[in-house]
């Protein structure tokens, strides 16, 4: 192991080791949160190693790539399902959105312990970098619920993560590695589909598993019948349109600029262009 990066895993398990003293004096496991990454990987072999009392966690979001639960539950990982499901969230809610992310709230962004530790790394986003700048912060939940958490990835590098799983021989999730065993830590696990992810991602993502177009159609046809007076129930004709415009656009105008009604053709059939798209029988 480089000496630069001996330095980063001996500053991480001190941290680990003061946040599991703390969480001891206060009469509690220090929770590790889990999320099948390898980033997590890396935060539970560094919590082995501090030695510390803790629960691993994984927060069951029940739209993570196949194999997560198997890789979670090969890891003597905890699996903790939300009150509903991700299926469940669209007909209660509708489609989420960049503007409108209910899904992390109730899905995986809930308290379970008052100390955790979480593997955010600062190269990981401009914002990530603009919004952490302390390996330890207070999260507020709500106006009871608060946790303190603890980063000591905050600083190391996807290359550090690299080495370190290398030389600690973690085997992480599939999804990492070539059908010849090579490994791309550049890969990034999260949920099928996610809105916060890019156009061109989500839209890759959705191909891989087009079955959450199924879901998203499925759960939305409910939530339509369940919410007839919704703005974004009367501002579409059904709910392919609907699926179309979360997809595919940006407003109204670029909707109906590409799936509208043109001089010499008619609206483009939305369930015929999401079955063309992406391979699959609505």
């Amino acid at each position: 192991m480089s000496e630069g990066l001996q330095k980063k895993v001996d500053m991480a398990v001190k941290l680990i080791q003061s946040a599991g003293k703390i969480a001891a004096e206060h009469g509690q496991p220090l929770e590790i949160c889990y999320s099948g990454g390898k980033d997590s990987d890396v935060i539970l072999e560094l919590a082995k190693m501090a030695g510390v009392n803790y629960r691993a966690i994984y927060k069951n979001t029940t739209i993570d790539p196949p194999g997560t639960i198997a890789h979670v539950k090969a890891n003597g990982v905890e699996v903790m399902r939300p009150k509903m499901t991700f299926a469940q969230l669209i007909a209660k809610k509708g489609f989420p959105s960049r503007v409108a992310r209910f899904c992390c709230q109730v899905l995986k962004e809930y308290k379970v312990l008052d100390y955790a530790v979480i593997g955010v790394r600062r190269d990981e986003s401009r914002a990530r970098m603009e919004r952490y700048k302390e390996p330890e912060q207070c999260r507020i939940y709500n106006a009871k619920e608060r946790c303190r958490q603890y980063m000591p990835l905050l600083e190391w590098t996807e290359n550090d993560v690299a080495e370190f799983i290398q030389q600690r021989r973690i085997r992480c999730h599939h999804l990492y590695y070539d059908q010849d065993g090579t490994f791309h830590p550049e890969r990034r696990l999260g949920c099928m589909g996610c809105p916060i992810a890019s156009r061109r991602k989500r839209l890759l993502n959705m191909k891989e598993y087009p079955k959450m177009i199924k879901i998203y159609c499925r759960n939305g046809e409910k939530y339509r019948d369940a919410h007839p007076n919704s703005p974004n129930i009367k501002m579409f004709k059904t709910v392919y349109d609907w699926l179309t415009f979360t997809l595919f656009c940006d407003s109204m105008g670029d909707f109906n600029e590409k799936f509208g009604p043109s001089l010499f053709e008619g609206p483009v059939d939305c369930k015929k262009y999401l079955e063309d798209y992406f391979k699959i029988k609505l």
